[in-house]
Parts: C-alpha cells; structure tokens; sequence
C-alpha cells in the first residue's frame, strides 16, 4: 500500500508540473487610518520582474505569475512600506488581498522612528503591547491545527488551554491565567459571541472551531491594553478581519478529510459587488467510531460575506455565521470502565447559532465613521438520565432548554484632527434570555432500612427576561517628541436596565493609558494600565430560584485591572522579540452561594455555567512575565517560540486567594515550517503546559451519590489543593502541492500527538466492574445498592493519550 502511494505521488507531480499553469495576485490598497484608497501605490512580486500599480480605486493585479510562495511589497509616497511573506500563488485561486498602508512618521537622523519596513510589527498606536497578529497561511499550514484558529491561537504567548478538563480537546482560550469567558470576539467590527461548535453556555469553550479559514486575511489577539471601542472584555478582545470575495472571477476550494467536508465558493455579483460563501460537514463522529470512543460529535456551519461599493466613500458588508451542532453516544466495541464512564457522565446536547450582521462604513473628512446593526442567537438543549433511560423523567439528571438573544447597533468616528488620532462612539443593545431547566444537585437516599440519609436537592425553573444594554467610549492617542513617544488613553462606561446598580454609568466608568518609547530604531520600551468591566452572564442574571424569584439582580459587573510592561526588539524586518510582566487584579467576581466558590474557576466542560444564585464579592489576580520570539519566511523557514510563567489564583466565599483551574504556570510553544521546494511543506508544533489544579474527591459523598449523578462529587474545602502531571504533545504536518491548468491539488498529512504522548485530564469517580464490564461489583455479592453503600470505589487514572493521523486534500478551481 505504502508503494502504490509512493508511486502515485511520483507519477502524479511529473504529470502535474508538466501540465503547470501560471497564478495571480489582486485586490486593493487603503490608507489604513482614512479608510480611502490609496492610488499610484507599486505592487512587486521579489524574485521575479512582475510589478504594476495601482488605480484610482486603489485596485491591482498581476497575472502570468510561476506558482510558488513569493514575498510581495507594497510601496507608496507618503507610507511605510509593506511586506507580505508567505504568499502562496497557486493556479486554483487567484490570491486576493486587501491591504492597509500606515502612514510614514518622521525620520530622525539619530533614529527612524518609522515601522519601515519591520512588517512582523504587530502593535498600533492605540494598542502598544500585548499584542500579537496571524495570517491566514500561518494559520492554514498550522500542525495540528486542522484548519482552526482557535486550536492555532493557543500557541500564542499567555494563552493555554484547559488540558485538565479532557486532555487538551477543547478550544477554551484562557488567556494570562483568566477564565474562558472573559474574551470577546469580532468578526469585521460585528461581535460574535459564540466561535466554537459545542459552546459552553456561559463561559464559551468548545472542542472544535466554527470561522472558515479561507475567509480570513488576519487574526489580530490583544491580550491586555484594549482599545476603549471594546465593551465586556476582561482578559483579550480577538479581531478577526476577513478578506473580500473575488472581483474577477468566480473560484472557490473543497477540503476533504478525516473529520470534514468544507467548500467555499467566491466572486463577482456585480461589478460593485462580491460575495464569499461556505460550508462544513463534520466527520468527527466517523473518527471517534473508528478510535473506539463512545462519543458522536457531529455539526454543521456556515459562513458568508457581501460586500458592495455603494460610491467612492461608501461601503455595504453583509457577514454571517451559523452552526447546528448534535453531541450523542455509540457502544463502544470493547467496554472498558473508561468509556462507560463517559457514557453514563457525559450530557447529550443539542445546539444551534448564529450571527448576522450589516455594516455601512462612510469616508468623511480626516477619517470615517462606521455603523453595524447585527443580531446573534443560541439555542441550547442538554439532557441526561440515569442509564440513559431517556423514557423514564423520575430517571432525569439534567434538562436544560435555553436561548440566547442580542440585538445591537454599534456606531463610531474615526478621524485624525490636527496630528490627534480620535475615535468615539457608541452602542445599544437589546438582549433576551430564556431558561427552562432542571437540574438534579442530589437525589433523595434512604438506607435498606428506610431511614433518609440525604434529602433531594433540585434546582427547577422556567426564567424568561430581557434587558437594556448602552455603552459609550472615546479613545484619543498622539505621537510626539518629534514621533519618538506615542501616548493613547480611552473613557468608556456601560450600562444596563436590570441589575440594581445597572443604570448608574460611574459604577461601570472606565480608564486606560497606554505609551510606547523609541529607545533605538529597532528597540522600544512600552507600558499600559487600564480598569475593564463585564457585565454577568446571562445564566446568571437569568437564574430563578424554586419560589421563582430572580435572585441575581444584585450582581455587579466584574472588573479587571491590568497592569503591564515589555518591550520589543525588532533585529530584522522578519524577526521580532517581546518581552512583557503583567499583573491582573479582579474584583466583583461571581462566587456561588451554595458551594462558595468562585465561577472563574468554572467553564472547562460541556455543561453549562451560571444557573445559579451568586454573590459579586469574589477577588482574585492573575501575574507573570512572557517571552515572544517570531521569525517571518525567510530562507524558507518560519516559526514561533513563546514561553509564559504566571500564577493565576482566586478566591471563593472566604476570600482566600487559592489556585485557580487556569493556574498551569508554565506554558510553552514552538511552530516550525520549512517551505523544501518543489511546494513541498513541513511543520511542526510543540506544546507543554504545566499541570493543573484540580480537587480531590469527597469518597463518602461521592460513593452515596455516583448512581444518581454519573460523577463523583468533589471535596471543596481542598479545591484546587492538587495538581495533574504536566501536558505535552508534539504535531506534525506534510503538505504537497500540485498546479495544473486552472486547478490546484494539495494533498496533506496532519498528525496530532504524533509522539503518543499521555494527555493528564482529571481524575473520574467510579465503581469497580465484573471482568466483563456488564456489572459493578459488590462488597456483598448482591446487586449494587443506590447509595453505593456495597459498591467498590475506584479512581480512574484518566491519562490516555491518543495519536490522530488525518488525511486529507484541498482542491482549488
């Protein structure tokens, strides 16, 4: 078999590069602050003689280009050069940019003060630090990726992910030691709260991605000093800037492999107007069959994106993204007491969203204004039963049926006046929130004799509230001492019509400053200080207790304030190194009132977070140093090196800062890529994450409740007193790329945890079973008693560690 392949390989790259045909490159050039385009600017492909300009509207376009990975500059009077590495011309697609040129500051004749031409530069004006971008071919050839972004994020400086929870399976972004809800993300301008299949209501983690990398021109993550235009961000805002569809011609790819089915169609629908679609098949259930697992993800999505120029200074873009997820279960083929365990702990769950958004962007004098109107909605069903005896409602453990609704109109000005960059603006919001759920806390248990050794515990309730959001902001930065030093700060407050202090805007008013000092031309200091609100989940605001009565009015906004220093040295225009400390305080943060512990250490499963009563009085801090190392294709390598140590700890209804579930401590990442010729590929991932907290389990509770719970039930006067053994894992990807014709041929090979390394995740409470795994054994000999009291304990290790091969190939036309 391996010869056949081998020779297939051969006979089909001389067939293909025989039959070779030729690529292009097109789209526009903007001027980045106004907005306008950017007429005259000189396009060159290095290595070649192919070069234009461009026209009136700011378009270009090169043709008859060799297929291969080029470095294209953009050049313009008046601007900082622009240069584009790893730019994959392929005869399938016709690549299409949408470029943004920054204006040329002042040179001095002891320093340049100008970005130049260090295009691995990542920091704006507003944002000087904490801040890093991804392109799209950074993230497509990304090993163990399998084309998702947030997989792609996390081997960014300061973002883990939960290892803990399911062995690094998720998509939970924890950035600098904060929970998974405290990011934002925004597709274009328009907020999309959901960005992962499977999402956990309420704090936002998923197993897999939802965005279409083919969409995607650049992914920018800022992980402290946010722009003020940003509302309900505690630990990063993630921007995700899509490209526009193909003015030219009609093209698109289909991507075919182990775990999915994607294609995405592109082009012209006017002359003024064009349009990028797509959509994906999971697979995933076909995998976890063929591994043995007895779990069955299986999901659609669906992006699109319309953009048409209404005039010159007009724009109209029309985005959209959906999901319909369905989580089941299948027999295993052999029983192990691992696997019934995830079938007897594991929810059914049955969700869908989406988001959908208008934009009009106008040119005005000395910038432009922007309006979004969008609306986003999740539908959430998650049920369990004892036995998965879905027949039998005396046998329910958890019903949860929910939804989600934002309307929001977003508007702001972008102008420069007299050398003073200045953005303000505004948004209002209209949100809903319904809840109809059940969820079993303890089931009612009497001994053989009958006498009651616990009563039951439910929560049951049926909540339906709506509420006002508002928010306003203004953000103000200036280069000065002759461009050396640039200062920015920003005011916002935010406001909302249903919790007690919701309407008063000094509650919720915040600052923040940022500066950044030229030491040399390739060296800069940078600092920033900021206070951030959130507004509580809506599970929480949502909650009823069981005489009905909506008990979380009283919560505040939680709040967060970020300190932080670094700098950055860029030796060359494809090299750049940072350095940063940064210190996180949070105040007001939820803590439940029937187990008193902080909901920041919640978020790492498939349930869901909030439905219950809380009181904002919880702390806690996040801090640390983080090292960032990035080399751009060059000498056709190119790769990332990123090492972060932090202490991340919150506190509960006692107000002692201990450990939080994100308190990894040590998190380090490598990705390499080498281009060998011939549009052969390799790369390579390192992750290691230090091991996570957890909390042991209360044996004598959790042997009366595992029958009616599924689960053990933790010891929480030790939260988080253990730690699981340290994560690591190595992958591996192998592209080969065939140009024939109008047509492109990429055949890859994407091993995650190539290695086999062990993935520590949490312990799992169960009882011991027969040789055969049909029944538990007893201390007795008898059948097992509901309150376990015959059953035999046991620990399950939970560090299994599993190879995934995936074969796959991608055609373009």
């Amino acid at each position: 078999m391996k010869k056949i392949l081998l020779l297939s390989l051969l006979l089909g790259s001389v067939y293909f590069s025989n039959a070779q045909g030729l690529g292009s490159v097109a789209g526009t050039v903007a001027d980045k602050n106004l907005l306008v385009p950017v007429a005259g600017a000189t396009i060159k492909i290095e290595g070649t003689n192919l070069a234009t300009s461009t026209d009136s509207l700011g378009r270009f376009r090169i043709a008859g280009i060799p297929p291969k990975t080029y470095t294209i500059k953009v050049s313009s009077v008046g601007f900082s050069e622009l240069t584009l590495y790893n730019m994959v011309i392929t005869v399938g697609n016709e690549l299409n940019l949408t470029l943004q040129l920054e204006t040329m500051v002042t040179k001095l004749a002891e320093v340049t003060v100008s970005s130049g031409k260090k295009t691995a530069i990542a920091a704006s004006l507003e944002t000087p630090l904490s801040v890093q971008k991804l392109t799209t071919e950074e993230i497509r050839s990304n090993p163990g990726g399998n084309f998702d972004v947030s997989r792609v994020i996390q081997a960014l400086p300061g973002v883990g992910g939960t290892a803990g929870s399911v062995g690094g399976y998720r998509n939970d972004i924890i950035i600098r030691g904060g929970a998974p809800n405290e990011n934002v993300y925004y597709l274009d301008g328009i907020e999309i709260p959901v960005i992962n299949h499977f999402a956990t209501q309420g704090s936002a983690g998923g197993p897999t991605g939802m965005l279409n990398v083919s969409f995607l021109e650049e992914v920018k993550l800022s992980s402290s000093s946010f722009d003020a235009r940003f509302d309900n961000a505690l630990s990063s805002v993630l921007q995700f800037r899509q490209r526009n569809g193909n003015p030219n011609q009609v093209q698109g790819n289909l991507r075919l492999s182990a775990t999915e089915l994607a294609t995405t169609l592109e082009g012209p629908l006017s002359a003024k107007t064009t349009f990028l679609a797509s959509a994906r098949r999971s697979y995933l259930q076909l995998l976890f069959k063929a591994i043995d697992l007895p779990i069955r993800p299986n999901y659609w999505d669906f992006q699109y994106k319309v953009t048409h120029r209404i005039n010159k200074k007009t724009t109209l873009t029309l985005i959209g993204l959906g999901a319909i997820d369905d989580f089941s279960f299948g027999a295993p083929r052999e029983a192990t007491p691992e696997k019934l365990y995830i079938l007897d702990a594991t929810p059914a769950i049955q969700q869908w969203n989406y988001t959908m958004g208008v934009s009009l962007r106008k040119q005005i004098k000395g910038g432009f204004w922007n309006l979004a109107i969008s609306r986003n909605m999740l539908d959430n069903a998650i049920e369990k039963f004892d036995g998965n005896n879905t027949q039998d409602e005396t046998k329910r453990r958890t019903g949860i049926n929910s939804q989600e609704i934002e309307n929001k109109l977003r508007f702001d000005v972008n102008k420069t006046v007299l050398g003073i960059k200045l953005a303000y603006g505004g948004v209002v919001q209209y949100a809903k929130s319904n809840n109809n759920s059940f969820i079993r806390i303890r089931q009612e248990l009497r001994d053989a004799s009958g006498n009651l050794l616990q009563p039951a515990v439910a929560a049951r309730y049926l909540s339906n509230i709506d509420l006002w959001r508002t928010g306003a902001f203004v953000q103000v930065s200036k280069r000065m001492a002759q461009d050396r030093l640039s200062l920015s700060g920003g005011l916002r407050t935010d406001m909302n019509s249903f919790t007690d202090q919701g309407n008063n805007p000094l509650r919720t008013l915040s600052a923040r400053m940022g500066l950044s000092y030229i030491v040399a031309d390739k060296w800069s200091l940078n600092a920033s200080v900021g206070d951030y609100y959130k507004i509580p989940t809506y599970t929480i605001l949502s909650f009823r207790d069981n005489l009905g009565n909506l008990v979380n009015r009283n919560a505040d906004y939680t709040r967060s304030t970020h300190f932080v220093i670094g700098t950055e040295f860029l030796p060359a225009p494809t090299t750049r190194f940072t350095l940063e400390a940064f210190y996180k305080r949070y105040d007001r943060v939820p803590v439940s009132v029937r187990d008193g512990i902080s909901l920041s250490n919640l978020g790492a499963d498939f349930n869901v977070v909030g439905n219950e009563a809380v009181r904002t009085n919880g702390e806690g801090a996040s801090y640390g140093v983080e090292f960032f190392a990035q080399q751009k294709l060059s000498n056709r390598f190119f790769g990332t090196l990123s090492y972060t140590f932090f202490i991340s700890r919150f506190g509960g209804a006692d107000q002692k800062l201990i450990a939080s579930a994100w308190d990894n401590r040590h998190l380090l990442s490598f990705i390499g890529g080498y281009k060998l010729g011939r549009n052969w590929e390799i790369g390579v991932k390192f992750r290691y994450q230090g091991g996570a907290p957890y909390t042991p389990f209360d044996m004598i509770q959790s042997q009366l409740n595992y029958l009616t719970l599924g689960t053990g039930v933790i010891n929480l006067a030790q939260l988080n007193s253990q730690r699981l053994k340290a994560f690591h894992a190595g992958d591996i990807r192998i592209d080969k790329k065939w140009n024939w014709r109008k047509t492109t041929f990429d055949l890859f090979l994407d091993i995650t945890n190539f290695y086999g390394a062990k993935s520590p995740a949490f312990p799992q409470f169960t009882f011991k079973r027969n040789e055969t795994n049909t029944a538990f054994l007893t201390t007795n000999g008898q059948p097992v008693s509901t309150n376990g009291s015959n059953a035999i304990p046991l620990i399950l290790a939970n560090e299994d560690g599993t190879l995934i091969p995936t074969i796959g190939f991608i055609v373009e036309f």
